[in-house]
């Protein structure tokens, strides 16, 4: 294959990538907490024969943004939003503890703390069971007061601490699952100095202008570089009927 036909289809194919990153980001515009992926190409050389001047490009995810999100009051206890750095601990599908800026949180029929998307919250012995109880409330370092059923007003009850984190973000990475890990794959500890705001919510960082633009300028980018392949063959065709000719 020649040399400029491939730097043309990767960089064709690198960009859709690039596009589905950028459209995932979109997706997730109105997500709760949602954290925004970098994405951007890196030039290689192309190695073989002759002079290594030519290059292709290779997609890669080098961070992920960690700027808050706007926060929105909703007046409901159990929507926490955290405040300045910091992350919520929760328990992943697989079992793993993973971290999260998401505070929608609700207590399901068998009493457990979960956030909106099913994940349970995770205290300071494992994941956070809530008994039948008259009003639940959370404190600014993340304490659970319950008051029990039949209970007086005053008849508050500390039931577990949520989790909160504040690892050192170069020391972090975004799974597949969306959630933040230990790059190292530890555990962070719980730090005190995280503190969360009950009745409001964080979301997403996206910027959605931005989004759009980006996907605008991806798309003119991958117009051009298919345009260069058609180019490319055109070229070589035209070549070889040359050398049929001259032969």
């Amino acid at each position: 294959m020649d040399r400029s036909l491939y730097i043309a289809m990767n960089g064709a194919q690198q960009t859709m990538l690039a596009q589905a990153a950028n459209a995932n980001n979109l997706a997730n515009v109105n997500t709760t907490g949602f954290r925004a992926d970098f994405e951007q190409f890196r030039s290689m050389p192309v190695f073989g024969e002759g002079l290594p001047s030519r290059v292709y490009s290779m997609l890669e995810r080098p961070q992920t943004d960690y700027q808050t999100g706007s926060i929105q009051s909703t007046g409901r206890d159990l929507d926490i939003s955290v405040q300045g750095e910091g992350f919520i601990a929760v328990q992943g599908k697989d079992g793993r503890e993973g971290y999260t800026r998401a505070g929608d949180l609700h207590v399901t029929e068998a009493g457990q703390l979960v956030t909106g998307t099913g994940l349970a919250v995770m205290g300071e012995g494992g994941p956070i069971a809530i008994p039948p109880a008259q009003t639940i409330d959370i404190g600014s370092d993340g304490t659970i007061s319950i008051r029990p059923i039949g209970e007086a007003a005053n008849a508050l009850a500390v039931l577990d601490r949520i989790k909160l984190v504040k690892p050192d973000l170069q020391q972090v990475f975004k799974d597949s699952d969306g959630l933040m890990r230990m790059q190292d794959g530890s555990e962070a500890p719980l730090d005190a100095t995280v503190t969360v705001a009950s009745g409001t919510l964080e979301g997403s960082n996206v910027n959605a202008v931005g989004a759009l633009v980006n996907m605008i300028e991806l798309q003119r980018q991958y117009e051009m570089q298919v345009k260069m392949m058609d180019t490319t063959q055109e070229n070589s065709a035209a070549s070889a009927r040359l050398m049929q000719i001259s032969t």
